[in-house]
């Protein structure tokens, strides 16, 4: 299972959140993804943990908890869908824009 953290401060590193993660049990995965554009951190990270039952407590204990000056959210991570994703639930219509000649 994969462990959703948002609302995470963008000062916390990987290491950061490993050390929180790591009082509950061992961590074996983390993602703190980067904005392509801005090089920025986006303000979520993913954490995968060996033990599902250490999961569920980190989750438990840290979800609405403060930590570098915010209030983070920590839930279970939903599935990736098959639509593509990135498009704030639209559809993808990028191959139909343009599929006929308008003169």
């Amino acid at each position: 299972m994969t462990i959703y953290i948002g609302n995470l401060s963008f000062q916390a590193s990987e290491d950061d959140i490993r050390s929180v993660f790591a009082e509950y049990g061992e961590v074996t995965r983390i993602s703190l993804p980067i904005d392509r554009e801005t090089g920025r951190k986006r303000g979520f990270a993913f954490v995968d943990m060996a033990d599902e039952a250490k999961e569920d407590q980190a989750i438990s204990e840290l979800d609405g908890a403060e930590w570098l000056g915010r209030e983070l959210r920590v839930n279970k991570a939903r599935p990736r869908t098959d639509d593509g994703g990135g498009n704030g639930g639209r559809p993808n219509n990028r191959s139909n824009r343009f599929s006929h000649n308008p003169l």
